[in-house]
């Protein structure tokens, strides 16, 4: 009964999220065809709730992904500092004023994308010199990194002009702000692409689950499947942070909840965890939407008010 009322909720949710706004849409405006209602639901509101979704969704599977190569539940791109890699990328571009590059690519996203396998790079390299229990240290090699990236922005900051630091302060905060259709479609087709990659290779991930080990012993190629996983992930975080800057704490909370509620094999938490990822965000988006306030909260605040509590309790649960 619990789990039902649980997922009609996000299912009501993801119904009266797209009337739910600064600007009351009328139901009565909107049967008359091309009004201003119409305008804000169509062009903005149904744009924005397919992009939390599928934004949610991507940070979610990358989450559940990262913690089960790294045997490791704190393990998220956002605390091994990929966001954080990905976010300098996308900044670098912005500091040079770059519009698009080869076959009209935009250069944030290709920075951002950039900064994301730096990071993977990184991380790869330097787990191959731990080993069982130092798995964990990887977190602090992750939080290290991001830390650095956080201070080579500041520089970018420093150097940049007024106009640029403007873009760097709003790109920093996150935000869901769209219009149109087209980057709703390119997340979400994202998002799909990283759902079949991850189930493609769910049995593989199994045994990773458990140990490098046991997967070998079943004839995995760990380090070849663990690369192309890693890599698909840092793909969609690579496009999404470029796009809406860092969303923090999504891919933490997601898996874990689910978790509790399905401790099944992760097979069967895949499409779960992807779900409940795009309702959290797009509940969190809602929220920031709800408030009365003049001027919209930036999604990555409330991410990080829910997370971060939700990431401390982890630790202490950890530790006992």
């Amino acid at each position: 009964m619990l789990k039902k009322s649980f997922w009609l909720f996000f299912f009501l949710l993801l119904i009266l999220s797209p009337f739910i706004g600064a600007v009351n849409i009328s139901l009565a405006e909107l049967m008359q065809g091309s009004t201003l209602s119409s305008q804000i639901l169509f062009e903005l509101r149904l744009p924005r709730v397919l992009y939390a979704f599928s934004a949610g969704s991507i940070l979610a599977l990358s989450g559940l992904l990262f913690q089960t190569l790294f045997r490791n539940p704190l393990m998220t791109p956002y605390t091994l500092g990929i966001s954080s890699g990905a976010t300098l990328g996308a900044g670098i571009a912005i500091k040079l004023g770059l519009a698009s590059l080869l076959f009209g690519i935009g250069a944030i996203t290709l920075f951002g994308f950039m900064g994301a396998m730096l990071t993977i790079f990184l991380l790869i390299y330097l787990s191959g010199y731990l080993q069982g229990s130092q798995q964990s240290s990887l977190l602090l090699l992750g939080i290290a990194l991001s830390l650095f990236y956080t201070s080579a922005l500041m520089v970018v900051f420093y150097l940049g002009d007024s106009v640029q630091n403007d873009m760097l302060i709003r790109f920093t905060m996150g935000s869901l702000s769209v219009i149109g259709w087209q980057s709703p479609i390119v997340l979400s087709s994202i998002a799909l692409l990283l759902v079949l990659g991850i189930y493609l290779y769910r049995f593989d991930l199994q045994l990773l689950g458990v140990s490098q080990e046991s997967a070998a012993l079943k004839g995995v190629n760990s380090k070849k499947v663990t690369f192309i996983l890693l890599s698909l992930s840092s793909l969609a975080i690579g496009i999404l942070v470029s796009i809406s800057g860092p969303i923090g704490f999504v891919g933490l909370v997601a898996p874990h909840i689910i978790t509790k509620l399905y401790p099944l094999t992760i097979e069967k938490r895949i499409i779960k965890t992807a779900l409940f990822g795009g309702f959290f965000l797009l509940l969190c988006d809602t929220i920031t939407r709800a408030l009365p306030s003049q001027s919209e909260l930036p999604i990555g605040i409330v991410t990080a008010l829910i997370g971060a509590p939700f990431f401390i309790y982890l630790i202490i649960t950890r530790m006992r």
